[in-house]
Parts: structure tokens; sequence; C-alpha cells
């Protein structure tokens, strides 16, 4: 399968996704099945097909990426004013009309009343608006690991400060820069779980400052190691999933229904290796699914294309896809 324009592969990607689970997001399984039949959708619908507050916010996030990028390196300082502005003319947006996510709508909302991001975070909150929209900062070149891995954790916790939140959102960027640079899909779950051993400990000061002081944690590295210990424990879950794989059920009845960051991880990495080499079949999986199937597909979309390139989504697709300049434009700059 080709692999050429990745990165354009990785934002139409999940913007597919995000169109075939918008309209079987809030359906049971057995609704689904009735509806499209066992593989699950196979084919946008509308003209534009329509996308959800996923795809929206990995446009904000490429946006304030790209604006902080223009003065290199990225830190904190530089790309936290830009993705603010951006989180903010999202919240208000006409088109903010998706069901989007009330984490992100409250911590937002305190951006607007000039409250500093840390204290606008929801701290409590590991939900999967925080990886939903990380894939970007997969796509980013010639920045190192470690930058990588802050930045991943810096945008989730704008808004959901949960360690697990922060975690997942670095995982699920890896799982994108890893497949994007070569990375053989059966490998990535070792992968995923090496990491988690690797960065247990390890928290970014200079990004993350005083997010990770509340009562009962008694230092940043008892903080972040909780969520990268849930993380092992979903992925956990994904290799028992994995060993005896099923692609004629309910994939959240295994790996979770993805409301939360490091399930819709979990749960789009199984969906993806359902399927190594036909990636319509697996976003069709990933929105055949009783939980936030959108976040899902999308993710699971990230995944695909940033393996094997735009080439592998049909076609006439991009033409019909709701952002579709914009997701070129992003796609231009990283490929």
């Amino acid at each position: 399968m080709g692999g050429r324009r990745r990165a354009s592969g990785c934002m139409f990607g999940l913007a597919y996704g995000d169109a075939l689970g918008k309209p079987t997001e809030f359906m049971r399984y057995e609704e689904i099945v009735a509806a499209y039949g066992p593989g699950g959708p196979q084919a946008l619908e509308g003209d534009p097909a329509l996308v959800t507050d996923d795809t929206q916010m990995t446009l904000c996030v490429a946006d304030a990426l790209l604006a902080a990028l223009e003065e290199p390196p990225l830190s904190a300082e530089r790309l936290e004013p830009r993705a603010r502005v951006r989180f903010m003319d999202w919240a208000v947006s006409p088109e903010n009309n998706r069901a989007p996510g009330m984490t992100c709508l409250r911590a937002i909302g305190r951006f607007a009343e000039g409250v500093s991001w840390v204290e606008a975070s929801e701290h409590g909150s590991k939900g999967c608006g925080a990886n939903m929209r990380v894939a970007p900062v997969g796509l980013v070149p010639g920045v190192t690991d470690l930058e990588r891995a802050a930045v991943a954790q810096f945008q989730a916790a704008l808004t959901h400060g949960h360690p697990t939140a922060l975690a997942a959102s670095e995982l699920t960027a890896f799982a994108v820069h890893w497949l994007r640079t070569g990375l053989a899909p059966a490998q990535l779950p070792a992968a995923l779980r090496e990491r988690c051993r690797e960065q247990r400990e390890v928290y970014h000061d200079e990004w993350l400052g005083r997010l990770w002081q509340r009562p009962g944690v008694e230092s940043p590295q008892q903080f972040i190691a909780r969520g990268w210990d849930e993380c092992v424990a979903v992925l956990d879950r994904l290799d028992a999933a994995l060993a005896v794989p099923d692609t004629g059920s309910d994939p959240c009845a295994v790996t979770g229904e993805g409301w939360i960051a490091e399930e819709a991880l979990a749960t789009a990495v199984y969906c993806f290796l359902l399927y190594p080499q036909d990636p319509v079949a697996a976003l069709g999986r990933a929105a055949a699914t009783s939980g936030d199937s959108d976040s899902i597909a999308s993710l699971t979309g990230a995944f695909a294309g940033a393996a094997y390139g735009f080439e592998a989504w049909p076609a006439q697709w991009a033409r019909r896809i709701e952002y579709a300049d914009e997701l070129e434009r992003i796609g231009r700059a990283w490929d």
C-alpha cells in the first residue's frame, strides 16, 4: 500500500473517520448494524460530508502549531496564546454546533475570562477531547521526542488536566509519528507499552508548571505516573483483544467506549489493527461502535492515514469532506 503524503493522509483520514462516526455516535451497536450492516458505514454522507468538533479542534491545534513554529523553537509561551485564541474563536463560531464536549467549553469559557490556563483546565477530566485533537503534534517535523511529548501533553492540559489525559495524548501523538515514519502497524502496541515504561515518572515542568499540585499528590512524578499506569491497564485490554481479534462484534466491549482518553486510543488502535491493509474497513468498524464513535473513528483514520498515506483513501472523498481546503493546507505544510 502506498505511503506518500502521509501527513495529508493522516489529516484527511481523521476527518473521514469523524464524518463516518458522526451519525452513529449516540446509537447502540445493534442499531448501527441494522442501519449500515455488520461492517458499519463505508461511504460518506452528505455533500459536504460534515465532521464534528473533533476535526474542528484538530484544525485549531494544527494552526496554533504552524503559527508557533514560525519562530522556533516551540515553547509553552509561544504555543499557549495561539492555541487559546483559536480555541476561543472555535467556541463562539456558528459552526460549533456539533455536540461539542462540555469539558472543552468550560475550560475555554475560563480562557475568555482571562484566567490562566492552569486555572482554566478541568483538572479532574481525562475525556477524549484531550487526544482526539492531538494528531498534528505527531506530524510536526524537526522536533525532538522530548519536545513532541511535551507539546502533546500541553495541548491536552489546556482543557483536560488529569494525568491520564496527558499520557494518552502523548501516546496518541507518538502513534501518529511512529506510523508516519515507517513503524510496522503490528509493532504499535509494543511501542506504546514501552513508551509507558520509559516515561512513567517524566514530568514536563517547563511546559506544565504547577499543574501537578493538588491535594493528596506529593510530587510531579507521582502525579504523572498515575496517568501512565492507567494507560498500561488499557493496553493490557488491547493486547488481550488482539490475541483473539473479532471483526464481528462491538470493539467497545473489549477496549472501552472511548469517552475517556486512554480508551479512545486503545479502541482506535484495535480497529486500525483489525484491518491493517484496508483503511476504509477499519473506519467502518470504528464507526460501528456503541461508544464515542466519531472520536474512535477519527483516531483510527489518523493512524491509518499516517501509516499508508493520502492515496489509501477513496479519491472522491477529498472533494466531499468538510474543511477540505484547510485539511489540504495543513497536510501540504507537513508533507
